[in-house]
């Protein structure tokens, strides 16, 4: 295995993509998400792109690459539709030591990005190695139909949780069993269910009394 799977925070750092049609749209988006400062260098861009662009929610270049437009990058897509100028962009990016990803050329980039399925806090992905991008959005798919909504807020309910056991008690070995417990147990489930009473009482036997839902904070109808 040449690949090894990593979460990278892109929160405020500058990523450049290189062309701007259907597959720059489709890789800005969860950058977005994430919070990298985007800039797109395309002469012409997807009307998604155009779109943030106008809202100025990402920078726009109306031109094509040239070298040099990548300093100061942390990360670089190339997705042109020109097989040259994507290895241009690799081979710059490569010889500045920066992340890249190569759209039609996975092999000539240092990282590729796996498809995938999100709820709230909860980042399911699923990666080929870029052999196949359309198998791993089918097995995404097939993820995304098994962990829906109600991850979203178990994981916010054992974040809480999580949370509040490191700040009261310093029993390392006792925060473990309560947390593996709770992760263990169907919070899913009752969540998809809305039987929430049960939940306090779940949370009240492994926390103690007055350990609720709206003791911590929550509410059922508080999105994740």
């Amino acid at each position: 295995m040449d690949h090894l799977p990593i979460n990278l925070f892109i929160r405020g750092h500058a990523v450049v993509i290189v062309g701007g049609g259907s597959v720059a749209a489709r890789k800005c988006l969860p950058l977005l998400e994430g919070g990298a400062r985007i800039t797109v260098i395309a002469p012409d861009i997807d009307a998604r792109l155009a779109e943030l662009r106008d809202t100025g929610r990402i920078a726009h270049l109306p031109r094509s690459y040239r070298r040099d437009d990548l300093a100061g990058a942390f990360l670089v897509l190339a997705a042109t539709d020109n097989r040259d100028v994507n290895r241009a962009v690799a081979m710059e990016a490569l010889s500045r030591s920066i992340l890249v990803e190569v759209a039609d050329a996975p092999e000539e980039g240092n990282v590729t990005s796996p498809a995938m399925h999100r709820q709230g806090a909860l980042t399911i992905a699923v990666s080929t190695a870029g052999r196949s991008p359309a198998l791993a959005r089918t097995i995404r798919d097939e993820l995304a139909e098994r962990y829906g909504p109600e991850y979203a807020t178990a994981l916010a309910i054992l974040g809480t949780v999580r949370e509040k056991l490191l700040t009261v008690r310093a029993n390392r070995t006792y925060n473990k069993k309560v947390l593996n417990a709770l992760a263990c147990a169907d919070l899913p489930g009752l969540i998809r269910r809305g039987d929430y009473p049960e939940i306090d009482r779940l949370l009240t036997n492994q926390l103690g009394p007055g350990c609720t839902l709206a003791e911590l904070g929550m509410r059922p109808e508080d999105p994740p």
